[in-house]
């Protein structure tokens, strides 16, 4: 079945795939440990937006009428948030202001001029600048300019693998020859690892038209670079029998003019440059052959194709070279990881594998040498190895098999030798030796990466019990495939969750999506059903970003088991939080009971057993707003909104259409970080549509749903209730409507977790906070001192999260209303109350030690 669906794999718009492989599971039950995220510098590179500090750009400036543009240039980088000083400010900092890359309008040096809008500074240059026109010639002149495609990534929020979408054209330099390359067309885009389908090769279905590459591989290249640097357009050398010499120039032809498209060469400008090397040919060295990576043998430099360049093929003994087999040459650079010196294997305690046709048990490499009147390569031709890194036998992480690329698998590190690693591929049909590779190589990924982009990885299957495989078509038809074994029921196995549509579905869930779904999910692993389970109710929301944070906010829920990541798109937007779910078979039931009174639908709606006719609940015999009295959680009474019986709907429609829309504070689109929940504090008390009408235009910081999460944070709001501007009335008049309510509560907003008691009359008070003193610069606080420094304050509540974050001085001082809220998960008033504390620090640090 795995096998069958991964042939089915095609990217995006296709089908989703879930596997009942759990890696956290599996390392705690094995006692194991991955190898650590940051391991992998492609994949950590493929996740950054780039920007580094120094680069300059154009920004607009807002503060003027006409909004024009300036030269900016980038003081820090910060995920997705840019510290910027506009040019002419130099060295004064006064004027620094941070900007989100994914919300302000910044381009590229020139950019302005391009597009024939005006560049003017604000006026703190103009003041300083009477030539500001002069400085802006000399800003353009100088350079330095943020490259548009890091820009045009990170603004669309993804990193710069985003770049290459499905159906844009490259060109592949041959693995063989570097002066032939030959055109290709992106299939899919996995995380940046693309596939790609050579040109001329539509409609045949033969594996070798398709080539798997991960998009920082140096063969790979924009349209036109073969004709640009000289080199020739060929097919390679498996495909030249599958057309004849004027159906491939018909093809040639297509490559030569590619199809307009905006394909930023800008990309490729950063590689490193080769080195050149001084190998000659006949020398001798080892190798592993990059067709077959399962040991080392002796191997000859034949070929010498430029400064850069030469070809290294396998040793072979039987007859003529040839005989070595296809894939038995391959090209090579200065700094290719695939060849070792002489003796590299002995000096490793590695064995080396004789070539074929060697007489003998032993290999030895003066004998060899002797006998084919040849020298080995000396050690100064390789570059100087390093043994750097995270890399330990017994670590897992996720690898490519290099016999069919587009598998990827569970691996082990069965060996470590220098900067190569030993891998041992699980979840083979037949069984092969350990992969040798480098640890910078492309196709090695971190654990659970496979998961993160929606790629199905291939692991071992259990020995017992039952696991579902559970696919999920993009017209929402679900079908379950399941690989059963022994009919046991472990520990971690779920029985079946049924969908009870009858039941009542609450005023988060539409009713007629509830229907269409499956009537049951499961058997299978607790973590993957429940999952599967709780995806599905979050895409039949009338707003699934809603119900997200709702499964968030639950503090029950998070004590039920591990934290697994959902997400919910609502409106063109992403929404990502991590939700407790249970992961033993004796939890389910109460997982589902309590999951179904968070979302104020009968208790019944999803569980182990079926309901046929009539609901044990008789939930059919209430009303919307009747039901979340019994079952809600709306038991207590909430400030600023009527009760259930006294809500007027029409009123609050017809207001609501009149009154104008205001945007949310900020959404987070972001990979790294959990997003804020855009929805508003008035739960739905009609139709789905009504809801949208109803809480489209409150902001994000008006939020009121309920339990908020406990923890450092609750403890820190506690301490923190600012003072309300007037009077806060105690019960809501019932002839007002819901919209008069929340627009009262917008006015009477409180950070308090008890959402039901108004804030207390002694509130009004304002301390006045004497000035902060300090003993030293916060620019050369150490982690530990700033962890020091904030137990001493209000916020010693949050002292633990600044340890665990590594935050230390400078980083102290760089820390904005939105980075607490977004990197440090704080509501809104510990965050206020923190980047209080913080502009102290600032502002004692600007009397004191700035200077």
């Amino acid at each position: 079945v795995s096998n069958s669906i991964l042939e089915g794999h095609a990217g995006k718009g296709q089908p989703t795939y879930f596997s009942d492989f759990n890696w956290d599971e599996y390392l705690e039950e094995n006692g194991v440990l991955a190898v650590p995220h940051h391991a992998f510098k492609h994949v950590d590179r493929s996740l950054q937006t780039g920007l580094a500090p120094g680069m300059m750009l154009e920004v607009c400036v807002r503060s003027e009428p006409d909004q024009p543009y300036w030269v900016a240039t980038i003081i820090t980088a910060c995920g997705q948030l840019l510290l910027l000083r506009y040019e002419g400010y130099h060295d004064d900092r006064r004027a620094d202001f941070w900007s989100d890359i994914m919300t302000s309008d910044l381009h590229p040096l020139g950019w302005g001029r391009q597009q024939g809008r005006p560049m003017r500074p604000p006026d703190g240059v103009r003041e300083k600048h009477g030539d500001w026109e002069a400085l802006l010639e000399e800003a353009l002149a100088q350079g330095g300019s943020a490259p548009a495609h890091l820009l045009q990534g990170a603004q669309t929020g993804g990193g710069p693998a985003d770049l290459f979408p499905m159906g844009w054209c490259v060109e592949l330099q041959d693995s063989v020859d570097p002066g032939v390359a030959w055109g290709a067309q992106v299939e899919d885009n996995i995380g940046g690892r693309l596939c790609l389908r050579y040109a001329g090769t539509e409609g045949l279905t033969q594996s070798l038209a398709r080539r798997w590459v991960f998009y920082l591989d140096p063969l790979l290249h924009p349209p036109g670079w073969a004709e640009e640097n000289s080199c020739s357009l060929t097919p390679p050398a498996v495909l030249r029998g599958l057309r004849s010499e004027a159906e491939w120039e018909e093809v040639r032809k297509t490559i030569r003019k590619p199809k307009e498209e905006a394909f930023n060469r800008d990309f490729f400008k950063d590689r490193p440059v080769l080195s050149p090397h001084c190998f000659s040919e006949g020398m001798k060295l080892e190798a592993v052959n990059p067709a077959a990576p399962f040991n080392i043998s002796p191997a000859t430099v034949t070929k010498v194709l430029s400064e850069q360049y030469f070809l290294v093929q396998m040793d072979s003994l039987q007859g003529d070279s040839e005989g070595a087999g296809p894939g038995s040459s391959f090209l090579c650079h200065h700094g290719s990881t695939d060849i070792f010196p002489v003796q590299w294997s002995l000096k490793n305690g590695v064995p080396l594998s004789p070539p074929p046709g060697y007489q003998g048990q032993d290999f030895d490499w003066a004998y060899y040498l002797k006998q084919c009147g040849a020298e080995g390569a000396p050690e100064s031709c390789f570059p100087v190895e390093q043994s750097d890194h995270d890399f330990v036998e017994f670590m897992r992480l996720e690898a490519v098999n290099p016999i069919s690329p587009k598998y990827i698998h569970m691996a082990t590190v069965t060996r470590v030798r220098g900067q190569h690693i030993w891998l041992g591929l699980e979840g083979l049909k037949q069984t092969l030796p350990d992969v040798i590779t480098h640890v910078d190589s492309l196709d090695i990924f971190p654990v659970s990466w496979c998961e993160s982009h929606g790629y199905p990885l291939q692991h071992p299957s259990k020995a017992t019990g039952q696991s579902c495989l559970v696919v999920v078509q993009p017209e929402k038809q679900i079908s379950r495939l399941c690989l059963s074994a022994a009919q046991g029921n472990g520990k971690y196995s779920c029985p079946k969750i049924f969908f009870n549509h009858l039941c009542f579905s609450g005023p988060y869930l539409n009713k007629g999506r509830i229907a269409e779904l499956p009537q049951s999910i499961g058997p299978g692993n607790c973590v993957l059903v429940l999952k599967e389970v709780l995806t599905l109710l979050i895409s039949s929301a009338y707003k699934p970003s809603r119900v997200l944070r709702e499964l968030q906010q639950d503090p029950e829920l998070r004590g039920h088991g591990q934290g697994e990541t959902l997400k919910a798109k609502y409106k063109g937007k992403s929404y990502r939080a991590t939700v407790g779910i249970s992961r033993t078979a004796d939890q389910v039931a109460e997982f589902c009971r309590k999951t179904c009174v968070r979302l104020e639908c009968c208790p019944n709606l999803i569980t182990p057993h079926m309901v046929r006719e009539h609901c044990s609940e008789n939930c059919s015999l209430f009303t919307k707003t009747k039901y979340t009295h019994y079952y809600g959680k709306k038991k207590t009474k909430r400030i600023g909104r009527p009760p259930g019986g006294h809500t007027n709907l029409d009123i609050s429609t017809k207001e609501g259409s009149r009154r104008k829309k205001r945007k949310p504070l900020s959404v987070c689109k972001t990979r790294l970080f959990t997003s804020v929940d855009s929805t508003p504090a008035c739960s739905p008390l009609g139709s789905g549509e009504e809801e949208e009408d109803l809480d489209e235009d409150y902001s994000l910081s008006e939020e009121d749903s309920g339990p908020e999460q406990q923890g450092d944070s609750e403890v820190l709001e506690r301490k923190s209730q600012p003072a309300s501007p007037r009077p806060t009335p105690t019960e809501p008049r019932p002839r007002e409507g819901p919209r008069r309510q929340c627009r009262k509560k917008k006015q009477l907003t409180s950070y308090s977790d008890d959402e039901n008691q108004p804030p207390s009359p002694t509130s009004g008070r304002v301390e006045v906070q004497e000035k902060l003193h300090l003993d030293s610069s916060p620019l050369g606080w150490s982690i530990t001192d700033v962890t020091h420094f904030i137990r001493t304050t209000d916020c010693s509540p949050l002292a633990r999260i600044f340890r665990d974050q590594e935050i230390d001085g400078q980083a102290l001082l760089l820390l904005s209303l939105p980075t607490v809220q977004e990197c440090m998960g704080l509501k809104l008033g510990p965050a206020i109350k923190l980047c209080h504390l913080i502009e102290r620090v600032k502002l004692a640090f600007y009397q004191h030690f700035a200077g």
